[in-house]
């Protein structure tokens, strides 16, 4: 497979749409799937592991033997996403919040624009986009993002978009080599890893080497596990990151 989508899930038995991943795969867009199982308690690995026998060939599940959170399943499952030595490899929630058809999209970007690394969409609410948000959701948000543009040093709109995709490089794999100190906010210490390996190679600067992609559709789903407290404990940890990266 051309692109391997590492896909986080924790607890997902019950809203994982497996319809929408196997109607995705008969598309044949040269993608495949590596389910990671956050060490989940309800039946999420029996689920995924009906869909890898059924498509073995595109589907694939790498269980944590306990749950490790967000940040460490993406970065486990990204590491052994580097086995299959794909093109690319992306990074999106198991709740499809942005739909499987936006990975053409950002695969075009990585196609057409030799010198981008990482794309990671942008949920940017415009005429002719389908952008479902709470406005309380969306202005914190916006709160966030103007933080984390001051503390990483560059301007960035979403950092905590749920799809992403990039190069599958030495240098993407160095960047998540060690286990991030983050468990809320991994994506920001990723950018950050990025600044500041592109002090010893220019090319890994994400004024140069990153680019938000605004998604076509985003569809908030209403039994999403992040809670008012993941907030401030994402500010203290983007304190931390600023410590350690800056």
């Amino acid at each position: 497979m051309r692109t391997r989508i590492v896909v986080p899930c924790y607890n997902e038995a019950k809203r994982l749409d497996v319809c929408a991943f196997e109607k995705f795969l008969q598309a044949g867009d040269d993608v495949g799937f590596l389910f990671v199982d956050d060490g989940s308690t309800d039946e999420t690995a029996q689920v995924i592991q009906m869909l890898v026998e059924r498509h073995h060939e595109s589907m694939s599940l790498h269980r944590l033997p306990h749950n490790r959170g967000k940040g460490e399943a993406v970065r486990s499952g990204v590491l052994k996403a580097f086995d299959f030595a794909p093109e690319y490899i992306g990074i999106w929630d198991a709740d499809l919040a942005a739909p499987l058809n936006e990975i053409a999209r950002f695969a075009g970007i990585l196609d057409t624009m030799p010198r981008i690394i990482l794309v990671t969409g942008a949920r940017v609410r415009m005429m002719g986009r389908v952008i479902e948000r709470s406005g309380t959701r969306h202005y914190m948000g916006r709160f966030a993002a103007t933080l984390i543009s001051m503390v990483l040093g560059n301007a960035y709109y979403d950092t905590q978009c749920g799809a992403k995709l990039f190069r599958a490089t030495d240098v993407m794999r160095q960047s998540f080599a060690d286990p991030f100190m983050s468990r809320w906010i991994f994506d920001v210490e990723l950018l950050a890893r990025l600044k500041a390996l592109s002090r010893e190679d220019a090319a890994c600067n994400p004024r140069e080497c990153v680019y938000e992609l605004p998604l076509m559709e985003w569809r908030h789903k209403g039994d999403s596990k992040i809670r008012a407290s993941s907030y401030l404990l994402s500010l203290i940890e983007l304190g931390r990151i600023f410590r350690k990266y800056s």
